[in-house]
């Protein structure tokens, strides 16, 4: 096994640009609000919200209250949660390139099959269905 090249993904040196700054946040923040405490945070703030409508007659601002927090945090979570999900579908996806490169009887074509059209996807996913299922065999599949 190699070492890596790369400081940073040990987490040796601390982030230096605005991007990777936000990358460590995102995968903070997908950690932390993924978790059993966030639920039970999130529910205790809306039990907490649903206590305090007496006090405020359930008006319309307690009712904009909740819909507005509610909202904004939604739609910063879509940006923290995607950046978090592409980038560890990219790192899968370099994980898998790796062994499909150092295997000698994989087929390299596959690396890039991620940017084929989906034409080509839904040929390739036949192809694996059929040899899993002995339709086709290795050695025929290898020649094609």
């Amino acid at each position: 096994m190699r070492p890596s090249s790369s400081t940073t993904t040990s987490g040796a040196e601390s982030p230096s640009t605005l991007a990777e700054r936000f990358n460590r946040l995102a995968d903070a923040l997908t950690a932390s609000l993924g978790s059993l405490p966030a639920l039970a945070a999130s529910i205790l703030l809306i039990v907490g919200w649903v206590l305090t409508g007496p006090v405020f007659r359930f008006s319309d601002t307690w009712q904009l209250f909740i819909n507005t927090t509610t909202t904004i945090i939604t739609f910063w979570m879509v940006f923290v949660i995607q950046n978090s999900a592409n980038r560890s579908s990219k790192a899968t996806q370099l994980k898998l390139d790796e062994l499909i490169r150092s295997v000698k009887a994989a087929r390299n074509d596959l690396i890039t099959l991620d940017k084929a059209p989906e034409k080509e996807l839904r040929e390739r996913e036949k192809e694996f269905e059929r040899l899993a299922h002995g339709e086709i065999d290795e050695a025929e599949e290898a020649g094609a």
